[in-house]
């Protein structure tokens, strides 16, 4: 038996049981389809690797074993049947993992025996970036085809979903210098999201009460087996590219990579180059600590030839080429005990759940919570207090908890049961059906009040001006203000003790409490925060009753009746007045003086612009943005953000942007505000 194959058995646990080669084989299978093609692993990447490491120990002993359809044969998973196939016009080949140094140095001896070059080569570094390989077709510069890896063979076609990611480049900028570009050049890259960009994402879905999502791979494959690419371009997705696939006019990896670069595609910063082994094995130590700044998600390094023709000369074992291979990292994920299951109150009142565990060390940090993401992941993965969790830490990203390891339970464990209640303020808490969050509706409850003032004080609201947040959390701090009627109780001598307020600065603010008295009923309707009422249903509601006591007393058919209001709108409303603290928030504006009613002439507006759709756009110079809104609204027009085909007229003022372009395309009509003018206040 030779090294090589030694060196794998060797890699082994030493207590370690071959298990059945055959359905070694069927598991190993089932997980890529579930990786590759479900975009739903059920199974970590580092016990993935260890399945596929078992099956190449067991070959190395058995080879008379091994046949076509081995996964060591193969560097993917088939295709999903929901694109147009597509035909590499080269292998697109995944790598040989290496764990240690010890791996390294047999790989680099094997393939130093095979050609005495590999002694004078250098090497580049890369990371080895979480995401989804991508190979994307040029022809005479321009972008023609997008295509997942597939099987390595044949890919699925997702071109119309590339090309809403902007890191790719449509157009090739040949002009931008001398560079020498093939006639047909197709690039390999990587297609993921930036940790920071995850975050927000998450963030931005669980305000709205949508289904966030687990981990930035899963994301990014997700998005891009979309069958619609408007909402692949809603998703954060960027590329990094790493290589080319055929017509590469250079021949060292390090000259491509600044190739690329200088072609207008993006290339990692993170990569180095090293002159011989010692070098570059001294330079793979520093990628466990880079892996904490790095800012997405790497498992792994790549370590390449950097004479790519060397590289292709050495050829391949099965299917792993010779000239690269993949150092691995150790796993970022363990496991412990969950002791409990918490639950935080975001400031909009979003109930989120969070794992209280025994505490675990995870690359150099101890872990003692995780995230749950939403109480609907605790029911799908039968999560239960007292459970042996997997827990996850990748980089910077809070930490996670995988799943429950079933196998560990005793019969001590309990299911968990979502509170009845908001564990801050006690009040009942709500889903809304439909959406994935639930939702504490007081709007004094402590956890939201100081987002609830500022939402209250905001220029669409309110428009309170010069109480910015720092104000509120001072005010809110110094126990002056428990809800937003609070805010007109506000003494002089009150703000004065307060840091950082003065004379002229106390003054200044009571006089803009005492203003905001004067804003419309829909202004008011907006500022109490209400779930999904926003600043034209405020109005439209403002326009309907005639003061807050008469919108409390709606009832849900009343709402619906309402052109544009659905259950889901007037379930809230009628929830929001239903609650006591609500209810005593307002009868405090009405005792404040904060009392707007509906004016004549939001009785009597014509109704002009009954059933157009608008959106507005550029600098205005007669109305703010929230006044055109509202003028729009009062004369029965609908606002949105982008224009669409159901986009009736675009309203444009100074510096125009890229909604005008797309207007003009779709034949939208186009009007300046005195246009809008004229259109609204016409003789019906």
């Amino acid at each position: 038996m030779n090294k090589a194959k030694i060196a794998i058995i060797q890699s082994m646990d030493e207590n370690y049981t071959f298990p059945d080669y055959e359905q070694l084989k069927k598991d190993i299978h089932y997980h890529n389809y579930r990786y590759h093609v479900m975009d739903d692993p059920v199974i970590s990447d580092y016990e993935f690797d260890q399945l596929l490491l078992s099956l190449r120990a067991i070959e190395a002993l058995h080879p008379d074993w091994i046949t076509p359809d081995s996964p060591t044969q193969r560097s993917g998973a088939p295709p999903a049947e929901r694109f147009e196939k597509v035909r590499h016009p080269a292998p697109i080949l995944s790598l040989a993992n290496a764990f240690s140094e010890d791996d390294i140095r047999t790989w680099y001896e094997r393939i130093a025996k095979i050609d005495e070059r590999v002694r004078q080569s250098s090497f580049v570094l890369e990371p080895k970036i979480d995401g989804l390989t991508v190979v994307l077709h040029y022809h005479n510069g321009v972008f023609v085809q997008g295509a997942t890896r597939g099987d390595g063979e044949v890919g699925e076609d997702i071109t119309a979903n590339l090309r809403t990611i902007l890191s790719i480049p449509l157009k090739i900028p040949v002009e931008a210098g001398d560079v020498e570009v093939p006639e047909v050049l197709v690039v390999r890259a990587e297609a993921f999201i930036m940790l920071k960009d995850f975050e927000r994402l998450n963030q931005e879905l669980a305000e709205k009460g949508e289904k966030i999502y687990q981990n930035p791979r899963n994301t990014a494959a997700g998005s891009l087996r979309q069958l619609d690419s408007a909402l692949v371009a809603q998703r954060p997705l960027t590329i990094l590219s790493y290589a080319i696939v055929i017509n590469n006019p250079r021949d060292s990896q390090w000259e491509t990579l600044e190739y690329l670069k200088r072609l207008g595609f993006p290339v990692s910063d993170y990569s180095q180059r090293c002159e011989n082994l010692e070098e570059m094995i001294a330079c793979t130590r520093g990628w466990l600590e880079k892996r904490e700044k790095i800012p997405f998600d790497i498992d792994g390094v790549v370590i390449k030839l950097d004479d790519l023709r060397l590289a292709d000369e050495l050829g391949f074992v099965g299917k792993d080429p010779r000239g690269s291979i993949a150092l691995k990292f150790p796993a970022q994920e363990v496991t412990t005990k969950l002791n409990d299951i918490g639950v935080n109150v975001g400031r909009t009142g979003v109930l989120t759940p969070y794992a209280i565990l025994e505490p675990v060390e995870i690359g150099g940090v101890t872990v003692k919570q995780a995230t749950l993401h939403n109480f609907d992941y605790i029911e799908e993965k039968d999560i239960r207090v007292g459970d042996r969790v997997l827990v996850k830490r990748a980089g910077e990203v809070i930490p996670y908890i995988i799943g429950p390891i079933t196998d560990a339970r005793n019969g001590d464990e309990k299911p968990y049961e979502m509170p009845k209640e908001c564990p801050v303020c006690h009040q009942p808490v709500e889903n809304i059906e439909g959406e994935v969050a639930w939702y504490c509706i007081n709007s004094s409850c402590p956890a939201q009040i100081i987002r609830n003032i500022e939402h209250y004080v905001s220029r669409g609201a309110m428009d309170i001006v010069g109480l910015g947040i720092k104000i509120v959390e001072q005010l809110v701090d110094a126990g002056l203000v428990n809800d937003v009627a609070d805010l007109y109780m506000l003494k002089r001598d009150a703000l004065l003790a307060l840091e950082g307020f003065k004379d002229k600065k106390a003054d200044n603010l009571l006089e803009a409490i005492e203003a905001s008295k004067t804003q419309t009923l829909g202004r008011l309707i907006t500022a109490l925060g209400i779930r999904g009422i926003g600043e034209i249903a405020a109005e439209d509601l403002g326009r309907r009753f005639d003061d807050l006591d008469a919108l409390a007393q709606a009832g849900t058919s009343d709402l619906e009746a309402i052109e544009g209001f659905g259950p889901n709108m007037a379930k809230a409303i009628t929830d929001w007045f239903s609650i006591q603290k609500n209810q005593e928030t307002v009868r405090k504006l009405k005792a404040a003086g904060v009392w707007p009613v509906r004016s004549e002439a939001e009785q009597t507006a014509p109704q002009t612009l009954a059933g157009k759709k608008f959106v507005v756009t550029g600098s205005l110079v007669d109305f703010t943005r929230e006044d055109i809104k509202v003028y729009i609204s009062q004369h029965g027009g609908k606002v949105s953000d982008s224009v669409s085909k159901q986009t009736d007229y675009l309203v444009v003022g100074e510096n125009a942007g890229s909604k005008l372009d797309k207007a003009r395309d779709l034949g939208v009509t186009i009007l300046t505000e005195a246009q809008l003018k004229s259109l609204a206040e016409r003789e019906e």
